[in-house]
C-alpha cells in the first residue's frame, strides 16, 4: 500500500472527534436492546442546547436514533487531511490505477462521470407530499422521483444501508439487524461498539466503493454506515468516520470541496449519511412538529446540493441521487407484547441470546425445550393474531429474504417474533423500570417491509434523469416541459447498486438486483 498521502488543510477547519462507545458491563447479552433504548435517549440535552437557538422555533430535542446515530468507528490508523470546516477526512492512500471513462466538462474543468447518494436516515416515502419540502419537490420535477424505494426486512439503518450499497438482500450480506449473535464466530455484532461491529469479516458483499475502487475511480464516504476497509482491505479514497450532530452545511460544503478537487484528487463516487430525520422521528413519532422542523433542515440541505452544483455548472456531469433506508411509525404505551409472560420464568431463562429490535429472533440454550418454548410463543400469537406474529427457519416468509438457511454462520436466530406495525415486544423490568411505564422511542421502524409508513423515498437529478424522462417520454410519444415531474413505480433498495455501477459505466460485483432493471429506462 501507498504511503496515505496528507491534503492541504484549510484554516476553517475542526477536528472531527471519535467518540469513545459506551462503557458495558457483564451483563447478559440478550440486553442489547436495551442498551439501543437507552442510546436513544442520551443525547437529549446536548441537542436541544444547539437547536433552542433557532429563535424562530419552539426549543426542541433530538435523541440519539436507533441504528443511526452512534456510528462510532475506530479509524485511528488513518490520516487527517483537508476538509471543510467540521470535519477530519481521512485519505486513505490507496490512489487507484486509472480507469478509461469518459471525460466532461463544465466548460472550465475536466470532469469523469460522477455519482453522489445521499442517503436521509428515515426519510418516509410521503414525507415528501406534506409540502415541507419545496426544494426536494422542485429538484424531483427537474429529474425523478420514485413513488417509493422499497427496504429489506427488518427495516433497520444498518441492514438496509449495506444493501443498498452492495446490492445484496440482508440474508446475503449478513448484516441481519442492528445487535446480532453469530454462533459460528461466538460473538456478538453491536452497532454502537466499534470493536464488536466494525471488523470486516462481519460484512459480506462488495459495496459500490470498493467496486468502484477495483476499477480505478476514486471514492469518498462520508459518515455512510458500513466498514471503513473490505475483507479484501480496499478503503473508500476519501473516509470521513461518523460524527453526530454535524450540521448539513458543513457536510454540503464538503461535498462540494470534493468536486472542486484536480482531476487527479477528485473523487467520482461519493456516498454521504445524515441522521437526524430518523433521530427526530424516534424521538418525537413521524406526524410531530419536530419532524417538520427538520423536514425543513433536510430540504435546506438538499437546495445547498442543487445550488452548489448548479453554481459550478456541474449539473449536467454529476448525477445526486438523495435516498432512505426506512420509513417510521408511531409506537404505543398500550401496543405492547411481553416476553416475559409468554415464556415464563423457565422459558426465560432458557434464552442465551435475543437478536434485533423491534422484531426479536430468540436463541435458546442447548438443553432447552425448544417444542415447549414455540407452543407458548404460537399460543400467545394465536391469542394476539393483531400483535405478532412467530416465525422459524421452516415458515420465514420467503418474500423477507431472511433465511437462516442462507445467512453466513446461521446469524438469522432460529426462532423469529415480528411484531405488527406499532407493536413492541418487551419486558416488565424493561418497561416498568427502565422506561418508567412510558414506553420508548416513541417512533419506530425495523416491521414489515410491505408496509406502507416502512417505504423509503429515492429521489434523483442529474444528466441520467433527464435521460429517463427523455426516453420514457420518446417511447409514449409526449411532449414534456424540462420541470413536468416524472414517478417511477416503486421498487427494491437493491436496485439502486446496479444504477450507480451504470451510471459510472463499470461492471459490479454480483447481487440481488434484477438483471435488466435499469435498461427497462436507460437505453
Amino acid at each position: 500500500m501507498a504511503p496515505p498521502v496528507r491534503l492541504p488543510r484549510s484554516n476553517s477547519e475542526e477536528e472531527l472527534l471519535i467518540t469513545s462507545p459506551p462503557s458495558r458491563s457483564n451483563s447478559p447479552a440478550h440486553t442489547d436492546k436495551e442498551l439501543e433504548q437507552q442510546l436513544l435517549l442520551s443525547k437529549s440535552e446536548e441537542i436541544n442546547d444547539s437547536v433552542s437557538r433557532k429563535k424562530r422555533r419552539t426549543a426542541w430535542k433530538l435523541a440519539v436514533g436507533i441504528g443511526s446515530t452512534v456510528l462510532l468507528l475506530a479509524a485511528a490508523t488513518f490520516v487527517t487531511s483537508g476538509a471543510a470546516e467540521g470535519f477530519s477526512n481521512w485519505m486513505c492512500g490507496q490512489k487507484p490505477a486509472s480507469a478509461e471513462l469518459t471525460t466532461l466538462s463544465n466548460g472550465t474543468h475536466a470532469y469523469k462521470k460522477t455519482v453522489l447518494v445521499i442517503s436521509i436516515d428515515g426519510f418516509q416515502a410521503d414525507y415528501i407530499d406534506r409540502e415541507l419540502t419545496p426544494n426536494l419537490v422542485q429538484i424531483s420535477k427537474k429529474g425523478l422521483r420514485a413513488k417509493w424505494m422499497k427496504p429489506r426486512f427488518p427495516t433497520l439503518t444498518f441492514p438496509n444501508h449495506w444493501a443498498m450499497m452492495t446490492g445484496l438482500n440482508v440474508e446475503s450480506h449478513g448484516i441481519v439487524a442492528n445487535t446480532f449473535y453469530d454462533p459460528v464466530v461466538g460473538a456478538t455484532f453491536e452497532y454502537t461498539d466499534p470493536k464488536r461491529s466494525w471488523d470486516a469479516n462481519w460484512w459480506y458483499g462488495e459495496p459500490m466503493w470498493a467496486t468502484a475502487g477495483k476499477a480505478g475511480l476514486i471514492t469518498a464516504n462520508l459518515m455512510w454506515p458500513g466498514p471503513p476497509v473490505t475483507k479484501e482491505g480496499i478503503s473508500p479514497t476519501y473516509y470521513v468516520p461518523f460524527k453526530d450532530k454535524v450540521p448539513m452545511k458543513n457536510k454540503a460544503m464538503q461535498i462540494m470541496e470534493w468536486l472542486e478537487l484536480p482531476i487527479d484528487q477528485r473523487p467520482q463516487l461519493i456516498n454521504v449519511y445524515e441522521p437526524s430525520l430518523d433521530q427526530a422521528g424516534h424521538k418525537y413519532g413521524p406526524d410531530s412538529p419536530e419532524v417538520d422542523l427538520v423536514l425543513d433542515d433536510v430540504d435546506a440541505f438538499a437546495r445547498d446540493i442543487y445550488d452548489g452544483i448548479a453554481a459550478r455548472n456541474l449539473s449536467d456531469v454529476v448525477d445526486v441521487i438523495f435516498v432512505s433506508d426506512h420509513g417510521m411509525t408511531d409506537t404505543s404505551h398500550v401496543r405492547l407484547v411481553f416476553l416475559d409472560d409468554i415464556l415464563g420464568p423457565d422459558g426465560v431463562s432458557e434464552v442465551e441470546h435475543e437478536d434485533g429490535w423491534p422484531s426479536v429472533g430468540l436463541r435458546l440454550s442447548p438443553k432447552a425445550n425448544v417444542t415447549l418454548i414455540k407452543s407458548r410463543l404460537l399460543e400467545a400469537q394465536r391469542s394476539m393474531p393483531h400483535a405478532f406474529d412467530v416465525y422459524d427457519s421452516e415458515t420465514m416468509p420467503e418474500r423477507y429474504h431472511f433465511r437462516e438457511s442462507v445467512a453466513p454462520n446461521g446469524r438469522i436466530a432460529p426462532i423469529y417474533m415480528v411484531p405488527k406495525l406499532g407493536w413492541s415486544i418487551t419486558n416488565h423490568h424493561e418497561f416498568e423500570v427502565l422506561m418508567g411505564g412510558s414506553y420508548e422511542p416513541i417512533g419506530s421502524h425495523g416491521y414489515d417491509n410491505e408496509e406502507v409508513s416502512m417505504r423509503a423515498m429515492f429521489v434523483a437529478h442529474g444528466p441520467f434523469s433527464s435521460q429517463i424522462k427523455d426516453q420514457s417520454y420518446a417511447r409514449r410519444a409526449e411532449k414534456h416541459t424540462l420541470d413536468a415531474p416524472f414517478v417511477m413505480e416503486g421498487f427494491d433498495n437493491t436496485e439502486l447498486y446496479g444504477l450507480v455501477m451504470k451510471l459510472l459505466g463499470i461492471q459490479g460485483a454480483p447481487h440481488n438486483g434484477t438483471v435488466g432493471f435499469w435498461e427497462n429506462y436507460l437505453d
